[in-house]
């Protein structure tokens, strides 16, 4: 029976879409342990990177099961699931689409054969050369149907439509190699971002791309290991943070012990809006926690840009750390002005025209204590389309504000990611054709600030040229698939090309001036 999936939404403004997380994946190598429940709550802590599909694969050393389901981790699995799910290692995976529709035949872990047993596969990030190998694969499909080697529909063949199961059939493309010198081979063929956690009947892997753009970090349980997108995942389950996977590190787990092999050297670009947004707060990346990045955030912004005003307040949940930093250095008082109803998700029944007027209210509520008469410092993370802002401003003059001066502890966001974000279009994001005094006055506030570049970066702990910040600035680390669409007015899909150095070349008379960086 059909039921709603549940997703949750960070959108503040009712069918506004902000920026969407990249996935969550964990891997546990635990013999003697319940590896499902285990898996089951590290996804439960890794639930804000994907909210449309979770699923479990568990092997018990001679089958791997798979679950999966549409929904939030919660609504997929239940005691009676978990129960089902019985061995000494798990993959899991909870997914946000950025490639491949939000269907069923598109939930993770992906699942194929090899010539040794089988593949379960979690992937986090997006590839940049899914054509060149979506041709390989068929190819190698149909050969295998050919000669008789292969039996019964693959998931790519079943409708399956993303990145992660071309992956998971390269991996069990090689009849004579086992599956760890497979993945080598494999893993060099990849381009983009991926942080990927994998397994068949013995062994559990753990692999990120050489530029590490996607966190994935190594922990260690009192009875075997655990991979994860984040430390927190590894925070609920008592286990020990090791270290981070390095960046072209392929790491295998099996009942000899733990090795690790290289497939690329390592050329970090980890991605900036990790420490802006994505990541838990708790979580920590690279050694810097991430709640601490966003104070530090928000405290270089009140030096970037201090205002006379009475109370700092947040756009809860992700402008509260920064709020936090402006409020400290600026000696202007924190305050809540902002109620956020947590249980108000994805709705499936449509609001009346007379709660669609409501808008943001549906979400949040102002404190008219703390607002009216006063002059507010109001500092959220982003701004992408400027009509979540636009009606939180008009809802705090409404509310009795004196002045509403916004506050962003990030630069202007210009560019789409290829590498796991979900970004609106070029076209829709707002910088992209406004500067900052035109957004301010479409927005109605009476003054804005951006972050800027450095300080935001700065505040990463990370140096410069080991960081992505590719949606601030245009200037992509990684080539991005060689025709894109950037969502440019009167330009038709196609007419985009990267060359092979990743500069933008397009049809004459605006194309090319469109990809022209800022």
């Amino acid at each position: 029976m059909p039921r709603g999936d549940g997703r949750l939404s960070h959108d503040l403004l009712p069918g506004e879409k902000g920026p969407q997380d990249a996935c969550g994946v964990i891997g546990v190598w635990a013999p003697g342990e319940e590896v499902a429940k285990l898996a089951y709550f590290g996804l439960y802590a890794l639930q804000h990177r994907g909210q449309e599909a979770a699923g479990i694969a568990v092997s018990n050393g001679r089958h791997i099961t798979v679950y999966k389901d549409m929904g939030l981790v919660a609504q997929v699995f239940d005691e009676s699931s978990l129960a089902t799910l019985r061995g000494h290692i798990a993959v899991g995976h909870s997914r946000y689409s950025t490639t491949g529709e939000s269907t069923w035949e598109n939930a993770q872990p992906t699942l194929g054969p090899t010539a040794w047993g089988t593949v379960a596969l979690g992937h986090n990030g997006n590839l940049t050369n899914s054509d060149r190998l979506r041709e390989r694969v068929v190819a190698h499909e149909a050969a295998a149907r050919a000669d008789g080697s292969r039996h019964g529909a693959s998931e790519l063949e079943r409708g399956n439509t993303t990145d992660t199961v071309l992956i998971t059939s390269l991996l069990g493309a090689d009849p004579g190699a086992r599956l760890e010198v497979t993945a080598l081979d494999v893993l060099r063929q990849l381009e983009g971002a991926f942080s990927l956690v994998f397994m068949d009947e013995h062994t559990l892997y753990a692999a990120r791309d050489r530029h590490g753009v996607r966190p994935l970090v190594l922990g260690r349980l009192d009875r075997g290991w655990v991979v994860a997108s984040e430390t927190a995942a590894l925070d609920i389950l008592g286990a020990s943070v090791v270290r981070d996977i390095e960046p072209g590190e392929l790491v295998a787990i099996d009942a000899d012990g733990l090795r690790t092999s290289r497939f690329a050297p390592a050329e970090p670009k980890g991605c900036v809006f990790e420490y802006v947004y994505l990541a838990r707060p708790d979580s920590r990346i690279a050694g810097t926690v991430v709640h601490a990045a966003r104070v530090e955030m928000g405290a270089s912004l009140a030096r970037e840009h201090p205002v006379d005003a009475d109370v700092v307040i947040p756009v809860p949940e992700s402008g509260t750390p920064a709020a936090i930093g402006y409020a400290r250095e600026s000696g202007i008082p924190y305050a809540q002005g902002l109620v956020k109803n947590s249980y108000v998700g994805r709705t499936f029944i449509a609001p009346s025209q007379t709660l669609r007027q409501l808008g943001i209210r549906l979400k949040l509520n102002p404190l008219r204590e703390v607002i009216q008469g006063r002059r507010l410092v109001v500092v959220d993370d982003s701004i992408v389309r400027g009509n979540t802002q636009r009606a939180l401003v008009r809802m705090l003059r409404e509310a009795g504000a004196a002045e509403v001066h916004v506050r962003i502890s990030s630069a202007p966001v210009m560019w789409p990611c290829f590498y796991g974000i979900d970004f609106a279009s070029r076209a829709e994001l707002i910088a992209t054709g406004l500067g900052v005094q035109e957004i301010c006055a479409s927005i109605g506030a009476d003054s804005l600030g951006y972050l800027s570049r450095e300080a935001m970066v700065a505040a990463s702990g990370r140096p410069t040229d080991e960081l992505c910040s590719a949606c601030f600035t245009g200037e992509y680390p990684i080539t991005p698939p060689r025709t894109v669409h950037l969502g440019m007015p009167g330009v038709a899909q196609g007419e985009f090309v990267f060359d092979a150095e990743g500069v933008g070349t397009g049809t004459p008379g605006g194309a090319a001036d469109a990809l022209t960086r800022p």
